[in-house]
C-alpha cells in the first residue's frame, strides 16, 4: 500500500520536472484547464484537511481525549505552519509548479503514515507533517492562480480554488459518518492518500510553471530577495496590517469551522447522520459565498467584500454556537440558516483575502508571504484552540468560548477596511509595486 501511494524515488524527479501542455508559451493559455486542475488539487487538500475537524468525536474517543484534550492535540498540530513557512519560501526559490507537486506527494505519504499511527505522539507528528504539506500546497496553488490568470479572472479563479476546498470538505463530511461507523475513521486518511495520487498525476500533466516566476528567476530577483523583504520599508505597513488582521480573522474562522460538527453531535446532541445532513445542506448553500465573493470583488472591490463577509461571519457564527434557543420548535432551521450564513461569510472572505493577499506583494516574495500567512494562521489556530482548552471549563463549555472568539472577525474586517489599499482593476505588477521593488534591489 505504501509503495502505491506515491511515485517511487527514481520516478519522482521526472514527474516533478516534466513539462506540461500549458508550459508551451507558443500556445494560447488554457485558463479553464488551469483553474480546473488547481480546483482538483484543492479538493484533495480540502478533503484531507477536514478529516480532523469532522472526525474529532471519533479521534477523541480513539485516543481517550476529552474536550480540552482534543483541543490541545489540535493546538500541537498547528505547529505544522513552521514547516509550511519553510516550504513556501522554497516556492519562491525552486518554482511554483515543482514545489506544488512535491508537497502534494508529501501530503499523501503523511496521510498514510497518520492512518497507521496508533500512538498519540506518532499521530501528532504525522499530522504536523501532513498539515505543513497541505499549507504549502494551498499557498502554491493560490500564487499560481494569481500569477497566471488575467486581471478580470483573478478573483474568479480564487473562488474556484475555494470551491474546490469546500467540495473536498463536503465530500469528507458526507463520507466520515459512514466510514467511521462501519469501519474506522483512519480509513479516511487512507482514502485521502489514494485521492492524492490521482490528483498528483493530473496536476503533473496540466499545471504549468508560472511565467512571472520564470521571468523573475531569470532576472535574478528571486535569488536576491530575502525572507524578510516583506517587512522592509516598501511593504512594512502592508505586511504588518495584513498579518495582524489575518491573526484576528483566523482565530475567529478556525474556531468556528473546526468545532461545528463536534458542537452539533456532542453539545446539541444530534445524531451524527442528522448533523452531517444539516451541515452538508447548510454548507452546500454557504459555498455559494465563493462565486458571490468573486463577483463582489470584481464589482465593488476586495476591501468591501472582506468587510461585509467579516461582519456576517462573526454574527452568524455567534448565533450558531449560542443557539438554538432551548424551546425553539424548528431547531434544525436555526442551525441550518446560521451555519449557511457563517460558511458563506467565510467563503466570500476567503476569496477577497486570497485576492488581496497575493496582489499586494511582488513575485519574488509572494510565495514567502503566503508562508507568513500560514505561520500566522497557525498562531491563530494555536491561540484559539488553547483558549478553548483553557476557558471551556470556566465559561460554560466549548461552544460558549467559540462564540466569543468568532466575534474577532469584526475587528479584522474594520482593520482591513481602514488600513489596506484597494487593488481591484490593477495589474499584478501595479498592485504589488513590482517596479519599485526591483529598483530597490
Amino acid at each position: 500500500m505504501a509503495s502505491a501511494a506515491v511515485p517511487s524515488a527514481s520516478s519522482a524527479p521526472d514527474l516533478i520536472g516534466a513539462s506540461s501542455p500549458l508550459g508551451d508559451q507558443n500556445d494560447a493559455p488554457n485558463f479553464h484547464q488551469l483553474v480546473t486542475a488547481i480546483a482538483t488539487v484543492f479538493c484533495f487538500q480540502g478533503f484531507t484537511m477536514s478529516i480532523n475537524g469532522i472526525g474529532s468525536p471519533w479521534i477523541a474517543k480513539s485516543f481517550h481525549l476529552g474536550e480540552s484534550g482534543i483541543a490541545t492535540l489540535f493546538a500541537w498540530i498547528s505547529f505544522s505552519a513552521i514547516g509550511a513557512l519553510a516550504l513556501s519560501r522554497m516556492i519562491d526559490r525552486l518554482g511554483r509548479r515543482r514545489m506544488l507537486l512535491v508537497c502534494m506527494a508529501g501530503t499523501s505519504v503523511s496521510a498514510l503514515a497518520a492512518a497507521f499511527s496508533t500512538g498519540i505522539v506518532a499521530f501528532a507528528l504525522c499530522e504536523i507533517a501532513l498539515y505543513a504539506f497541505i499549507g504549502a500546497t494551498l499557498s502554491g496553488g493560490v500564487v499560481i492562480l494569481a500569477e497566471e490568470l488575467p486581471i478580470d479572472l483573478r478573483s474568479r479563479g480564487q473562488s474556484w480554488g475555494g470551491l474546490g476546498v469546500g467540495a473536498g470538505g463536503g465530500l469528507c463530511l458526507a463520507t466520515m459518518p459512514i466510514v467511521a461507523s462501519h469501519h474506522s475513521w483512519r480509513w479516511m486518511l487512507v482514502l485521502a492518500s489514494a485521492m492524492g495520487v490521482v490528483a498528483l498525476w493530473r496536476a503533473a500533466r496540466v499545471i504549468p510553471e508560472s511565467v512571472r516566476w520564470q521571468r523573475a528567476a531569470a532576472s535574478g530577483t528571486t535569488s536576491a530577495s530575502s525572507f524578510y523583504d516583506a517587512f522592509g520599508k516598501l511593504y512594512r505597513r502592508r505586511a504588518i496590517t495584513v498579518l495582524f488582521s489575518t491573526l484576528l480573522g483566523n482565530i475567529a474562522g478556525i474556531a468556528a469551522s473546526s468545532w461545528s460538527y463536534f458542537h452539533l453531535v456532542s453539545v446539541v446532541g444530534l445524531n451524527p447522520g442528522v448533523a452531517s445532513t444539516l451541515m452538508l445542506v447548510g454548507g452546500g448553500v454557504g459555498i455559494l459565498g465563493f462565486p458571490l465573493g468573486a463577483r463582489a470583488c470584481e464589482r465593488y472591490g476586495r476591501i468591501p467584500t472582506i468587510f461585509v463577509a467579516g461582519m456576517i461571519t462573526g454574527l452568524a457564527a455567534l448565533a450558531f454556537y449560542w443557539g438554538p434557543p432551548a424551546h425553539l420548535p424548528l431547531r434544525w432551521l436555526w442551525i441550518g440558516v446560521t451555519y449557511c450564513c457563517f460558511t458563506a461569510g467565510l467563503s466570500a472572505g476567503q476569496v477577497g483575502a486570497n485576492s488581496l493577499g497575493t496582489e499586494l506583494f511582488p513575485t519574488a516574495i509572494r510565495g514567502a508571504m503566503m508562508g507568513w500567512y500560514s505561520l500566522i494562521i497557525a498562531a491563530a489556530s494555536i491561540t484559539g484552540q488553547t483558549l478553548i482548552a483553557v476557558l471551556a471549563a470556566h465559561l460554560g463549555g466549548l461552544s460558549i468560548v467559540v462564540g466569543y472568539l468568532s466575534l474577532l472577525a469584526i475587528p479584522n474586517a474594520i482593520i482591513v477596511a481602514l488600513l489596506l489599499p484597494e487593488t481591484r482593476g490593477l495589474s499584478l505588477e501595479a498592485a504589488a509595486m513590482e517596479d519599485a521593488f526591483e529598483q530597490s534591489r
